[in-house]
């Protein structure tokens, strides 16, 4: 049974053998009939051969050099995915930027006007405006502004200087002491001439209140003044503009001005001579007749220019700013002319109030007096096209009268700060 099995192993090896035999026989002839062609047979071992993208042909390689440049090929293969991965990284990045830029850009464009906005806003706070006031009733609206920026209590911060002359104003302005100042009307026409660039009005701050206050019963309009010897203030501005017109509209040939410095000095010699005919402004008025009772208030000069000019009142002050500060500051300007209508409506609302800071600042010596002298100061903060139009009829009668009254012409329409 052995020797069967051995047999049959025996017989299946010896088939195998001469089939190998048989098999390298026929290898042999077809690798010569290869090498006879001159084509280099293909190894079992060996790589396919690879085109570059130039065209050459990669030679045949054994296997640790065709690893070793797999490797290399790999590596590189790898570089050139990551570059063209940074490119693209770069591309997208520079992509981003630029989108990013174009929408800052574009966000800047969009904000930009609040931001000027933000910035004129700020701008309004980091400048120290220089107002001058006279001591009268042009100050009587901006004495609760006073009161507010000494308190620290305003966004815009304020230097105030009292004056008892427009003149003096002028004067400081012209040598640059001055940014803001309230002045009588036609002062203001003389201003934008000799300051240097000019003055722009912002707004009128006083109307009409000069009155004619005597003794004298008899006198009741601008006619009674014939003959009579007249005390008054504003040699050169609104008062004696308006008074030299109503006299002449009225045909009075032989009434004589004398003018005093200060309305309080026409005030305490009437005090004691009550003989003296005046034309005094509001507070004034009301203080003449406090210290001495025989006195009384014969007319109010705004209804007898009524009389004449219907269609027009009395400017006594208005508030003018330069035209260089305005360029420079326009934000801060605003703020004031925004303080200043709340300063003037305090005074018409809190009466009490206001005359206590109105004795404070020295304008009226008694918070009685001021209390009696306030409803009638013509307080007011007119500003835009109103205040234009209300100017302009006033200076075209004043023009019509003395060109020399508003410094030879009347101001163009550059003149008044409507914005």
């Amino acid at each position: 049974m052995k020797l069967s099995k051995f047999k049959k192993h025996f017989s299946i090896l010896a088939v195998v053998l001469i089939l190998a035999m048989v098999l390298g026989t026929v290898a042999g002839a077809i690798a010569g009939a290869v090498r006879s062609s001159g084509v280099e047979p293909v190894r079992p071992d060996a790589q396919e051969e690879t085109v570059s993208e130039s065209g050459d042909t990669d030679e045949a390689k054994s296997p640790e050099t065709a690893k070793a440049q797999d490797t290399e090929a790999s590596g590189q293969d790898k570089d050139q995915t990551a570059s063209k991965s940074q490119d693209n990284s770069e591309t997208g990045s520079d992509a981003s930027d630029q989108a990013s830029g174009d929408t800052a850009a574009s966000s800047e464009a969009s904000d930009s006007s609040s931001d000027n906005k933000a910035s004129d806003e700020s701008a309004a706070g980091d400048v120290t405006i220089r107002i001058a006031a006279l001591k009268g009733p042009t100050t009587i609206g901006l004495v609760n502004l006073i009161n507010d920026a000494n308190n620290k209590e305003t966004e815009t911060n304020y230097e105030f200087e009292m004056y008892t002359a427009g003149s003096d104003i002028m004067a400081a302005m012209v040598a640059g002491k001055v940014d803001i100042g309230l002045v009588p009307s036609n002062v203001a026409c003389v201003m934008n001439n000799k300051v240097e660039g000019g003055v722009t009005v912002i707004d009128i701050n006083t109307l009409g209140v000069l009155e004619c206050v005597s003794s004298d019963k008899a006198i009741k309009g601008i006619s009674d003044l014939a003959g009579k010897t007249l005390y008054m203030t504003g040699q050169g501005a609104t008062p004696e503009y308006t008074v030299n017109y109503l006299l002449k509209a009225a045909g009075i040939k032989d009434c004589k001005i004398e003018f005093k410095s200060e309305p309080t000095e026409i005030v305490s010699a009437m005090a004691e001579d009550d003989a003296i005919v005046s034309v005094l402004p509001q507070p004034f008025a009301t203080a003449a007749q406090a210290q001495n009772d025989k006195l009384i208030s014969n007319f109010k000069l705004e209804d007898e220019w009524k009389k004449f000019n219907p269609d027009s009142g009395i400017v006594t002050g208005v508030t003018v700013v330069s035209n260089a500060f305005l360029k420079d500051h326009e934000a801060a300007v605003k703020a004031f002319i925004a303080d200043h209508e709340k300063s003037a409506q305090a005074a018409t609302a809190d009466v009490d109030k206001t005359a206590a800071l109105v004795v404070e600042q020295g304008i009226i010596a008694k918070e009685p007096l001021a209390k009696k002298a306030i409803p009638s100061c013509s307080v007011v903060c007119l500003t835009g096209p109103e205040m234009k139009t209300t100017l302009q009829d006033y200076l075209k009668v004043l023009f019509s009268e003395d060109p020399k009254s508003v410094g030879g012409s009347l101001p163009e329409d550059s003149f008044y700060y409507t914005e």
